[in-house]
């Protein structure tokens, strides 16, 4: 035991040493691949090496090729960082090595959940007694949520999916806009449904569902209807309309799913909650709890209305699991896609209690004035077009021509100063800059624009 003492010492320093580094060093730096293929391959080893050698070996070799993703520069992706609470927690999480998919062997993962869960729910103002599952991320929360939407609406029709599949059940239309999230696409996939589902709605220009193209799609519809609104657009932040789409799903009994990966979390904001007015009419959400509450990866969430249908579509039963009985503790497979899974809620928890509800909004708030920052000082720069209403965290730009905004990009990035990601907006190439880092600040902003500065010149 001591000798595993010494390793996670010697681990820690090293961790330190790297979340210490990140402002200096590049965003992301050159990297040579073969250079990082030679130094962490080569042949299955033959036999066991010292775990302190190991560890040293991988952490040298690996420096060269590890971005500055959990940096305050970093505005790629909607990324967050790691508040440090739920960093340790989730560093205690993998020592204590729990395997959060049933309660009985697990009982403190199971609670946590159940806690954290709760916590969650009153944060985002969503009704009581709903349903959630904590997933890997947004694509996972998406995939439950409309999983527990396909049974809901068969069922509704009589057609039993869980027992009979999709062959001969009454299609589900699925109506969603066209600036949807990819994920939802991907989800349909996974789920047997097929995008050729997809009644697609056009979208005004800032990706927000044109509530009259919906009412007209739904009034051509017969049949299991699902509809996916999104609050928080990938590219621009922006809101649909809650109210009048959950008025019209209501009127056709459909469904109604909110992909709210980032978007959501506007609702911890009292400057912001207006964006999500109505939120709590929706039957089912997902988001992302590594994105705007910083927790480590992997951990999205699935919410439900209809915990009933949520079960009926995730949970399972077998004589060899030791399963709580009706009305007993909450046992997590039943609410999510995996069997083994990772303590989530472990990070989650520290990550809610060590922020509470007013750091929550803070940082919410904070990211967003930054994303304003960077509007008003990007649009100054010659060329420079801001395309889209800072109504969030996103700011979306473009130059005169795609050449010219894929170089001025190019010339960010590898200054190693910052890295955020292009994108394609209306058929013209565009970056998009995502501010969601608990870390980031003003120098790192000033910093940001002083790069954007220099490439256009």
């Amino acid at each position: 035991m001591s000798e595993i003492r010494e390793l996670l010492t010697q681990t820690s320093g090293i961790a330190a040493d790297f979340l210490e580094s990140l402002d200096e060093r590049p965003v992301l730096p050159d990297i040579d691949i073969q250079a990082l293929r030679k130094g962490l391959g080569g042949p299955l080893p033959e036999g066991p090496s010292s775990p302190r050698d190991v560890i040293s070996e991988l952490a040298a070799h690996s420096d060269a090729g590890l971005s500055g993703m959990p940096g305050g520069r970093w505005f790629g992706f909607v990324l967050g960082g790691s508040v440090p609470a739920a960093l340790a927690a989730d560093w205690l999480a993998t020592a204590w090595d729990q395997n959060a998919g049933l309660f009985a062997p697990a009982p403190a993962a199971g609670v946590i959940e159940e806690v954290a869960g709760e916590w969650l729910r009153e944060l985002f103002g969503l009704p009581e007694g709903i349903s959630f599952g904590f997933v890997t991320g947004g694509q996972m929360a998406n995939f439950t949520c409309l999983a527990a939407a396909r049974h809901h609406v068969l069922a509704a029709h009589g057609w039993d999916v869980e027992r009979d599949g999709l062959f001969g059940a009454p299609p589900v239309n699925i109506v969603a806009g066209a600036k949807r999230h990819a994920t939802i696409d991907r989800s349909l996939r996974f789920l047997g449904i097929g995008t050729g589902a997809i009644v697609e709605v056009a979208a005004d220009d800032q990706g927000r569902l044109v509530t009259d193209a919906l009412a007209a799609a739904l009034d051509a519809l017969t049949g299991p209807t699902v509809v996916c609104a999104q609050v928080g657009e990938v590219n621009t932040g922006a809101f649909d309309a809650l109210g009048p789409i959950a008025d019209m799903a209501y009127e056709q009994e459909a469904w109604l799913h909110v992909d709210g990966a980032f978007g959501l979390w506007a609702a911890a904001s009292p400057s912001l909650r207006h964006l999500v007015e109505n939120i709590e009419l929706a039957d089912s959400w997902g988001t992302d709890a590594h994105k705007w509450l910083n927790v480590p990866y992997d951990c999205g969430v699935a919410f439900c209305r209809h915990p009933v249908s949520h079960r009926a579509a995730m949970g399972i039963q077998a004589a060899y699991l030791v399963q709580a009985a009706e009305g007993g503790p909450r046992d997590q497979l039943d609410w999510n896609p995996e069997f083994s899974r990772r303590a989530r809620g472990f990070a989650v928890y520290a990550a809610l209690r060590s922020l509470g509800r007013q750091g929550i909004a803070e940082l919410v708030e904070r990211c967003c004035a930054h994303a304003r920052r960077f509007a008003e000082g990007l649009a100054e720069l010659p060329g420079c077009e801001v395309l889209n209403e800072v109504v969030l965290n996103q700011t979306l730009i473009r130059f005169e021509t795609d050449e010219r905004t894929d170089a001025v990009m190019a010339a960010v990035q590898k200054s190693g100063e910052a890295w955020m990601s292009g994108t394609t907006w209306d058929g013209r190439k565009a970056i998009r800059l995502s501010v969601s880092n608990w870390q980031t600040n003003e120098h790192d902003v000033e910093r940001t624009m002083a790069a954007f500065a220099a490439a256009v010149a």
